[in-house]
């Protein structure tokens, strides 16, 4: 139920993104969904790739502070007040959300939220007891 997340810390230097996504590209590395925070001085690059295990390798080959993080993908209905109620089931238990990203899944008409909360495990169970779908790391670095 777990999904590896790949985050890189840039320097907010022209080119620096650039870099990070050419160096996946040509090791055969592609980005499923990305989201960048960022700071006067640095942003923080947080991935979910086909293959994290290989990108985490070849980003700190190529001289990059690179970690990995777990997250949760949860699919959300694309409708009004979609992600409300998983944000709801999550809020009524005192579990924090750190951040999250998304993206629309054509295939599924349905929303693929990406979340980084404190209670990983605890988030999973009181997810899956309200029905709501996380999807396997696997089938989310093969979207």
């Amino acid at each position: 139920m777990k999904v590896k997340q790949i985050s890189v810390f840039l320097e907010n230097k022209s080119g620096r993104l650039a870099q990070v996504t050419k160096v996946l590209g040509q090791n055969g590395i592609n980005i499923r969904a990305l989201s960048i925070a960022d700071t006067t001085d640095f942003g923080i690059l947080r991935l979910i790739v086909n293959n994290p295990d290989a990108a985490y390798r070849v980003l700190k080959e190529a001289g990059f502070t690179v970690s990995t993080t777990e997250v949760i993908a949860v699919e959300v209905k694309d409708e009004p007040g979609g992600l409300s109620k998983v944000l709801e089931i999550l809020r009524e238990v005192n579990i924090n959300i750190e951040y999250l990203y998304a993206f629309l899944q054509k295939a599924t008409n349905a929303a693929l939220v990406v979340f980084r909360v404190e209670q990983l495990d605890e988030a999973i169970e009181v997810l899956q007891k309200n029905n709501v779908s996380i999807l396997q790391g696997d089938r989310v670095y093969a979207l």
